[in-house]
């Protein structure tokens, strides 16, 4: 077995958000293998996820990032089960880091299950079309329009996004692996996004139901429990 490191532990630790205990037990359990160690990290912090996926979330934070320049900006609420935690530099860093990435990758949804019917029924027969003219037969196009409706959702929805700083990663499994060092459940409610001289109607942001008057991207109630998956 290879020799576990305190650099070892500290390079996953950066890479995953984990605990250092954590890490190390990954690390050993994976001999070493830093890949593989992840890979051990994300499982079990996904299996955590989904045990705390039916606990309330009504503590946690609005967070904000403002891009270099000014000229784009970004509000988000994230909820987690207490005060405690919402204060700490974990939770904080996790806000930054989805308020970050809803600058960069302009999701307009929080969740697949957020998207709203009018939308999905758009794409769905814009694939048809696209599918039809290509030749495709008929039988056919219902499981290729759900293949191409996974790329769809992985560019409008913020939990099927591919991390920014880790595109190896999505965004719901960095939420679950935060989940798992943190100990409690963890929810991104909703995000708006500005950008100067952009209108509500240029951005596509899309509403899930809430009575915000902002163009607010999410649900409207953080005492909802909802699932990191």
């Amino acid at each position: 077995m290879a020799e576990i490191t305190a650099q070892m532990v500290k390079d996953l630790r950066e890479r995953t958000g984990a605990g250092m205990m954590e890490c190390k037990a990954a690390l050993v359990e994976a001999k070493g293998n830093m890949e593989e160690a992840i890979t051990i990290l994300r499982k079990k912090g996904i299996a955590s996820a989904a045990k705390k996926a039916t606990r309330t979330t009504k503590a946690g934070m609005v967070g904000s990032y403002i891009h270099q320049g000014s000229q784009l900006g970004v509000l988000i609420e994230v909820n987690c089960e207490s005060d405690f935690v919402a204060r700490t530099e974990d939770f904080q860093q996790l806000v930054h880091d989805l308020a970050m990435q809803v600058a960069a990758a302009d999701p307009k949804f929080v969740r697949k299950e957020d998207v709203t019917r009018e939308a999905l029924e758009k794409e769905k027969e814009i694939h048809k079309a696209r599918a039809l003219n290509e030749g495709k037969p008929e039988k056919m196009l219902e499981r290729i329009i759900e293949g191409r409706l996974a790329k769809f959702y992985e560019e409008v929805c913020l939990y099927e996004q591919p991390y920014i700083k880790d595109n190896g990663v999505t965004i719901k499994d960095l939420i679950a692996t935060k989940i798992a060092t943190i100990k409690e459940n963890i929810t991104v409610s909703r995000f708006v996004r500005f950008k100067v001289g952009e209108t509500a109607s240029d951005a596509g942001s899309g509403e899930t139901g809430s009575a915000e008057p902002l163009p607010v991207a999410g649900t409207p109630a953080p005492e909802q429990s909802t699932s990191a998956q």
